[in-house]
């Protein structure tokens, strides 16, 4: 059934409300009992007559009611130009590009048989609506990478025991392509949540503008509503990798639509596919979710007849941002306070760093390799990190002037 075409009065209402007071979409469909897309419609078909606001004062409510319903809405006489609405719906997800602008570009193809506006918005809608949720979403390419563990993991057989494990999938989405990357870890914990970031950039060959995951304690300290805050090792990686983190907000379905519908499709033809097979470690595991992996990028999508490998190589690999030159290397923060004799524990260990600290909090950073103290993000020592029990491990330079510390704190700052 058609829409009820507006009356001229409530158009001006509306044009003088957004165009004259500058209101916004939602504040304008308030006021005059409309929802915001007709709101949007009305202002667009304004602009697509070539009017300006304020309107001219020998335009009559009969003309204008001609320029901006003309025709749009009555029955189409004639054949249309035919629409590739799949186009359209993968040319949104191109920084810049609207809807707008390719009825624009449509138009000026087809001047003479082409859509209005309101019929070629209304054809799109319609398509948009007929998507599969988690393709609805118009994301950007090289905007998001979605990323959670799944719910099911990888069943691992221990050789001599026979005791089951499972290994939980980890499973990353971009957002304007679906391109999805998996793979099994050993746990979940912070080391295998990041090792599997890695893999996920190195998988797509470079880096998303932002990285979305749930609010989940791997990733975030303290689940809020507004501005989670990120543990300290995955702020770091993310910095390494020029990626922002935003968690999926609580309460927000939408929000986490994308990455839900990549692992239940991970699941579904990944591990289901992979349920008779027996796996006795997670790298033969990970083999076997690399080829279904494969399989299922390369499969195309039912509605739009590409596959999630097509889509990423003209969409999200150009937007990419480049990997930086070397991996980051995992490490771990903690706030230790410096003792009276100028060390700081740091994993049932002592470190030695400037006497002049004694007393202060600071922040100490332990890699495979190394310890390193920073304060008040300076660096101000480093150690080869031990993992034997024994002596501290001292610095002859972090000693006082006499050998001693002699208790008095300096600023660093």
């Amino acid at each position: 059934m058609a829409r009820k075409r507006m009356s001229v009065r409530k158009t001006k209402q509306i044009l003088r409300l957004r165009l004259g007071e500058e209101r916004s979409l939602r504040e304008v469909a308030q006021s005059v009992g409309n929802s915001p897309s007709v709101v949007h419609d009305c202002v667009v078909r304004f602009k697509a007559a070539g009017l300006s606001w304020p309107l001219d004062p020998e335009l009559d409510d009969g003309e204008l009611e001609a320029r901006l319903y003309h025709s749009s809405e009555e029955p189409t006489r004639g054949k249309k130009a035919d629409l590739d609405l799949a186009h359209i719906h993968k040319e949104l997800r191109r920084k810049g590009v609207t809807l707008y602008l390719l009825w624009q570009e449509y138009k000026q193809a087809h001047p003479d048989d082409g859509y209005q506006y309101s019929q070629f918005a209304g054809l799109y809608r319609r398509y948009r609506k007929r998507l599969d949720v988690t393709m609805r979403q118009t994301h950007k390419a090289g905007d998001k990478a979605f990323v959670d563990w799944s719910g099911d993991g990888v069943e691992i057989v221990d050789r001599e025991t026979g005791e089951v494990q499972e290994a939980p999938l980890f499973v990353g989405v971009l957002g304007a392509s679906g391109y999805t990357f998996a793979e099994a870890a050993s746990s979940r914990e912070s080391r295998y949540w990041i090792r599997c970031h890695i893999e996920m950039y190195e998988y797509y060959g470079g880096v998303p503008a932002a990285t979305v995951p749930d609010n989940e304690k791997t990733g975030v300290t303290h689940p809020c509503l507004y501005e989670p805050d990120l543990n300290p090792t995955y702020a770091e990686m993310a910095d390494h990798y020029g990626t922002a983190v935003i968690p999926t907000r609580a309460r927000k379905p939408r929000d986490k639509a994308k990455v839900e519908g990549g692992v239940l499709i991970a699941q579904r033809w990944i591990l289901a596919a992979l349920r008779n097979h027996v796996f006795f470690s997670v790298s033969q595991a990970n083999e076997a979710i690399a080829e279904k992996l494969e399989e299922l990028n390369g499969r195309k999508y039912q509605r739009l007849d590409e596959s999630r490998r097509e889509l990423f190589e003209q969409l999200d690999r150009p937007a990419l941002k480049p990997l930086p030159k070397k991996r980051y290397e995992y490490g771990e923060w903690s706030e230790p306070k410096v003792n009276i004799d100028y060390h700081v524990e740091v994993d049932k260990h002592f470190y030695s760093v400037p006497y002049q600290l004694v007393g202060e909090r600071v922040d100490a950073r332990r890699s495979a390799m190394t310890v390193e103290i920073f304060y008040k993000g300076k660096r101000v020592a480093s150690h080869a990190r031990s993992y034997r029990k024994g002596p501290a491990e001292t610095k002859p330079e972090h000693h006082s002037s006499d050998g001693t510390p002699d208790g008095c704190v300096i600023s660093m700052g």
